[in-house]
């Protein structure tokens, strides 16, 4: 894949966390697709330990999820660069069951989760503060990767905006940069500086200019996407959250706002039926599912009583039951 054939602006499905994964991923395939995919991030120290089959279901992915970007983190380069090979040459994708001809589209570095956990054992935005490790992880990847695309999502600095760190960021020759516009310590608390997000594309410009750069932060509609992209003369927009509020989001005209009960609920019970054909030994605990029962079951009377029916369910077959008596 050549990042440079993609439409301007770009659109990009961010990774969440046990959220954006084959099934939901597929769902939103079929409402209304983004340009680019990415999976949820997945541990490369682990895929390279005796731990690697309980990530693969991390990386599972379908013909129609295209193209897709695998999302790595983790601390040691000789495992980035491992895996990066694995995926560039195709055999994760095949021991992942996938046919030949069938793979991911490029590699993305999470340099950006501020997760607190990961951020305490020295990696994802931790990295920030050790721009050392950092370049290692980055030329090991490209290293691993041959000509498949190498990117980095990350924040605009760790306690304070840190434009030196982006700075050494695009000397590192990525194909693309994705932007979250807040700091590790602002989290999500305070609105993203998107005028910060344009300081980096200018950065781009005299320093990278083959570079992509992919903003991220509040987006919650296409259009609202399209304006920011062309105030900041930025070559993507990936949204997350979004996807929560209109499984269309990506779409030029969305049809959310008009949909009926049924076809909300209707919906809801496609990605079910997907989750339980998908994770037939368990993979993926059932209150997985939940986080997405109000994106569907909501604004329609009587959707606050059958979400408590819903959240209550025990299997993927009680909640299927529910959501076929629903509908009617």
């Amino acid at each position: 894949m050549n990042f440079q054939d993609l439409p301007k602006p770009f659109f990009v499905m961010a990774p969440l966390d046990d959220v954006t994964d084959t099934v939901f991923r597929q769902i939103i395939a079929s409402c209304a697709p983004p340009d680019v995919f990415f999976t949820e991030f997945v541990n490369v120290d682990g895929l390279m330990s005796p731990g690697r089959p309980k990530l693969l279901k991390k990386l599972r992915f379908t013909a129609s999820e295209q193209p897709l970007i695998a999302q790595l983190w983790g601390l040691q380069p000789a495992n980035f660069q491992a895996v990066a090979s694995q995926i560039a040459d195709g055999s994760l994708a095949r021991e992942l069951g996938l046919p030949e001809g069938v793979n991911f589209a490029g590699i993305d570095l999470n340099m950006g989760c501020p997760e607190k956990t990961v951020v305490k054992n020295g990696a994802c935005s931790a990295l920030i503060n050790d721009p050392d490790l950092a370049v290692e992880i980055i030329q090991a990847t490209q290293a691993g990767a041959g000509n498949l695309p190498v990117s980095v999502k990350t924040r605009i600095g760790f306690s304070v905006i840190d434009l030196s760190w982006i700075g050494l960021l695009l000397k590192q020759n990525l194909n693309m940069l994705t932007i979250h516009g807040r700091t590790r310590k602002e989290m999500s608390k305070v609105p993203a500086h998107w005028d910060v997000i344009g300081q980096v594309r200018e950065l781009r410009d005299k320093l990278a200019v083959n570079t992509l750069i992919v903003g991220n932060g509040d987006v919650v509609n296409r259009q609202q996407g399209i304006e920011l992209a062309q105030k900041y003369h930025l070559d993507g927009i990936m949204i997350g959250r979004g996807v929560f509020h209109d499984p269309f989001v990506f779409a030029e005209s969305s049809p959310w706002e008009d949909y009926t009960r049924q076809q909300k609920i209707e919906l809801y019970r496609r990605q079910v039926q997907l989750f339980a054909d998908t994770w037939q030994n368990n993979e993926r605990p059932l209150p997985t599912l939940n986080k997405f029962c109000k994106v569907y079951i909501n604004d329609f009377e009587g959707s606050k009583e059958l979400r408590e029916q819903l959240m209550s369910a025990k299997t993927t077959g009680e909640l299927l039951n529910l959501l076929e008596n629903a509908k009617k």
